[in-house]
């Protein structure tokens, strides 16, 4: 443990620049995870985050500035007035410094909201909305993991290119899942397909009979999948069932985790193609934070939104250490300054209009007969950089963006 701790203290300083002494507002640094923890994003996020979090307090010594470390969670239910009202009661009354993860795209943006206005620190690990480092950007939010734009520019545009040029949209009926359904059609279209048609599905629903039934009705080669979670693995479940995909229509899974190729197996997710932030088999990097991680998970292996909070709880600490103080804008200072390498990034930033930079994953779920050991589950067929992952910054809409 104290020789984990002096690794991150050494790498601070030099990712860093400044001093390494200084006040803490309370005498304590408190980071709290927000989340969905038993509902369709559970296992994509959930208790897996908060252990994240405490595995990168726990590499950090417990303590920064010699104040103690405490973490706080809670379950959102993937309602924004519950994650406003957390936040809001976090932020006031238990005087949390940051919060990570966030959960789905809409109660990401109102924590974002919360601690825009009482100038605190948030780190969005969990959504995939581009408006947190768009038209709802913040100072005080940091768009850490994922984006629609970076999925749907990998998967939307591999597909095509193996011949998918006809698409039929199954979406998750809200800010997340449009915004997945609009930023894929755009790319098949500059790819030389077509977007065939769509059906809107409520969050959380067992049955997707109906809306296969209009995709099958469609004709498209393609049936994309903007949603995740439950609603993916049943969708996707669903369209074996019924014989959609054996009648030669693909299902392109445009937000998926390793937690759903999990749920799937290899037997229904086999060939599914999609864009990870992260995988755990990647390096030796990721693979030892993944043993780790599995150790006390049950054998889970990490997603990329748990990965991704190691990385922004680490990244925090770091940036609270040379700063010397835990205030908001100091710390923010720090973090626009810094480069980022760890499980989840190699030799990242963060742009002007918050977003992290870092380079994209297109993977493909293996065969049970490739897959030799638990949780080989993927492949990666191409690293995208991190320049032609996310959108250009010309075509930000975040009024901080220096374009």
């Amino acid at each position: 443990m104290l020789k984990s701790y002096l690794w991150f203290a050494l790498f601070a300083i030099l990712l860093f620049p400044g001093g390494v002494h200084g006040q803490i507002s309370d005498g304590v640094v408190r980071l709290a995870v927000s989340n969905d923890q038993g509902g369709p994003y559970a296992d994509i996020g959930g208790q897996g985050s908060v252990l994240a979090a405490r595995l990168a307090v726990e590499d950090f010594g417990g303590s920064v500035l010699s104040a103690k470390i405490e973490i706080l969670d809670a379950d959102n239910q993937n309602k924004p007035d519950i994650a406003s009202a957390i936040a809001r009661e976090w932020i006031d009354v238990r005087g949390v410094d940051a919060i990570f993860d966030g959960g789905a795209s809409s109660t990401s943006l109102a924590i974002q909201q919360i601690v825009t206005d009482k100038k605190r620190l948030f780190f969005a690990t969990g959504p995939a909305t581009p408006d947190l480092s768009g038209k709802s950007c913040s100072p005080y939010g940091f768009a850490w993991v994922t984006s629609t734009y970076a999925l749907a520019k990998g998967t939307g545009s591999a597909v095509v290119a193996q011949g998918g040029d006809s698409w039929f949209f199954i979406t998750a009926d809200y800010n997340f899942g449009y915004a997945l359904e609009a930023d894929t059609s755009a790319f098949v279209k500059a790819a030389g397909g077509k977007a065939l048609g769509s059906v809107r599905t409520p969050l959380n629903t067992p049955d997707f009979a109906s809306a296969l039934l209009q995709a099958q009705a469609s004709g498209a080669k393609v049936i994309g999948l903007a949603n995740t979670g439950t609603d993916l693995t049943n969708s996707v479940k669903q369209a074996t069932e019924f014989g959609i995909t054996a009648h030669g229509q693909k299902v392109a899974a445009l937000l998926a985790t390793i937690a759903e190729v999990h749920a799937l197996g290899l037997d229904l997710a086999q060939g599914l193609i999609f864009t990870d932030p992260f995988y755990w088999d990647r390096d030796d990097i990721s693979r030892a934070f993944a043993k780790r991680f599995m150790e006390r998970r049950n054998g889970r292996a990490p997603t990329s939104v748990q990965a991704g909070t190691y990385s922004a709880v680490t990244a925090y600490l770091k940036a609270v250490q040379v700063a010397g103080t835990d205030d908001a804008d100091k710390v923010r200072v720090q973090l626009m300054k810094a480069r980022f390498t760890d499980p989840l990034v190699h030799d990242g930033w963060i742009r002007s209009d918050q977003r992290l930079m870092k380079e994209m994953l297109l993977v493909q779920v293996k065969t049970p007969q490739e897959s030799k050991y638990p949780w080989d589950y993927e492949k990666i067929l191409s690293v995208i950089p991190a320049e032609l992952a996310w959108n250009p910054l010309s075509e930000s809409a975040c009024p901080l963006a220096k374009k």
